[in-house]
């Protein structure tokens, strides 16, 4: 192994917050290494949001064609989808980025790029391939991987995880997905519209168990228009191989005990890259799952140590990753203290219609024993959502009444993934809803809805009654 060679900072990992750590970093004037064992831009940009939702958009278009008699639009001949051209899409454009991100650190000051896999020789020391590296400060920017729990039969079957479903390009014939949450969903919607017969099945008695249960019916339903199927409170699930096919074996409340498929896709949560840094050998603590336990500022057991991204368990999105790496930099570089604990929850759900979600779910709020208002209003008296012909879903908005701010939304329906954030951005001023409900809003949108729902607000009383609030 070549002599140490010391930086100032040492950051493992290209995913979200790594890069944007390294360019603030050395814009500062710091000398940076930054590490990569395999792929430039992590999860979300090679297995993650950009290729899955690049897919999902073949999805849509496909959806789309197949309703065009709907909109009074003529199409010839049956809808054909080439799998290899939505695969070849999707490379592209994954790919782009994917090198983007690589050319861009090669090419920052201050910044050297090492390829291989980093292990802690020590608390202030990195080998990575025949190199060693030392520096003052080290991030742990690492990632996630998908679960794969221990099922009986598991090993005598192929399946598939969210990575290894990037290399499909083909059309299975009949794809069982185990994990009814986003990632399953996900999957399952844009198979189905590719061609494929989908079976979803899941632990619980519900999908998206995080959800409120009105948002979890109502997503189902909009599935199972589609023509997927569901297998919930699947208590018991095992595996065998039958011929060519794949046999799932469930033992659910209602239903066959067993469904055939050709493709077998696990969906069922993440686990931390963590297990193979040698972090012990710099005294880090991770918790009992693997995520490198962090403070508010996210500084690991070690001082001088950080964990950003999915691998601290304060959140499994592209954007908490991304906003770690800005919390990090504002404390080191801007003396400006910020927190985790400051920011609000936020993410979307990519079936279609998406779910965006923000602050406290129903469920959530009640359990504080706070008093509170609630709006909810269906897509169908949304006049966008009518027009553009996608009417499903709901919105609903959670207020406190005696200090009259948001504490939480979801909207499920076409552009809530992005009317959202009207509603985020006032969460986090602190305001009361009142700045919404006054703001005038363009015609015709989604968003010019939000104020009318929030004219509308009930005391958020009673029980849940099959997912509906029964004040409602």
């Amino acid at each position: 192994m070549s002599d140490t060679k010391a930086y100032d900072a040492i950051i493992i990992g290209t995913g979200q917050a790594g890069p944007n750590l390294a360019q603030r970093l050395s814009a500062a004037g710091r000398q940076v290494a930054i590490i990569e064992r395999k792929l430039f831009g992590g999860t979300c940009v090679n297995t993650g949001c950009i290729p899955t939702k690049t897919m999902v958009a073949s999805a849509y278009a496909a959806h789309m064609v197949r309703r065009a008699a709907e909109f009074g639009v003529s199409v010839n001949g049956s809808v054909a989808v080439d799998m290899k051209r939505v695969k070849a899409r999707k490379d592209e454009i994954s790919g782009k980025s994917r090198t983007g991100v690589e050319s861009w650190l090669k090419g920052l000051e201050r910044c050297t790029v090492y390829e291989g896999h980093a292990r802690f020789e020590g608390p202030h020391e990195v080998s990575v391939g025949g190199h060693r590296l030392r520096a003052e400060r080290i991030f742990v920017n690492v990632g996630g991987r998908a679960a794969v729990p221990e099922m009986p039969g598991l090993g005598e079957v192929e399946y598939l995880t969210n990575s290894s479903m990037m290399a499909v390009d083909f059309l299975p014939r009949h794809l069982i997905i185990v994990g009814g949450s986003y990632v399953g969903l996900e999957f399952g919607q844009m198979f189905r519209r590719f061609g494929s017969d989908v079976t979803i099945i899941e632990k619980s008695d519900r999908l998206i168990q995080r959800e409120d249960e009105d948002v979890s019916a109502a997503v189902k339903e909009i599935l199972e228009k589609e023509g997927i199927r569901f297998r919930l409170s699947a208590n018991c699930i095992g595996f065998a191989k039958r011929g060519n096919e794949i046999l799932a074996r469930v033992d659910c409340d209602s239903g066959t005990p067993e469904v055939l498929g050709s493709h077998l896709l696990l969906a069922m949560g993440r686990r931390p890259n963590t297990d193979d840094l040698g972090l012990e050998k710099a005294g880090v603590a991770v918790d009992q799952r693997g995520y490198v336990v962090v403070d508010d500022q996210l500084r690991s057991s070690v001082p001088h140590i950080w964990a950003m991204g999915d691998c601290n368990g304060k959140g499994a999105f592209t954007h908490t990753a991304y906003n770690d790496s800005e919390i990090v930099a504002a404390n080191l570089i801007d003396n400006d203290p910020r927190r985790v604990s400051d920011r609000i929850t936020a993410y979307a759900l990519y079936v279609d219609p998406p779910l965006g979600r923000a602050g406290m779910t129903e469920a959530e709020v009640r359990r504080t024993g706070r008093r509170a208002l609630v709006g909810k209003r269906p897509m169908t008296r949304v006049g966008r959502a009518v027009e553009k012909g996608e009417s499903q879903g709901f919105m609903k908005i959670l207020v406190d009444e005696e200090t009259r701010e948001i504490l939480g939304a979801a909207i499920l329906g076409t552009g809530g993934d992005e009317v959202i954030h009207s509603i985020l951005d006032v969460m986090y001023s602190r305001s009361p809803y009142t700045v919404i409900q006054r703001a005038m809003h363009i015609h015709p949108t989604v968003s010019e809805l939000v104020p009318t729902m929030l004219g509308e607000l009930q005391p958020l009383g009673g029980t849940i009654e099959k997912g509906v609030p029964v004040s409602l």
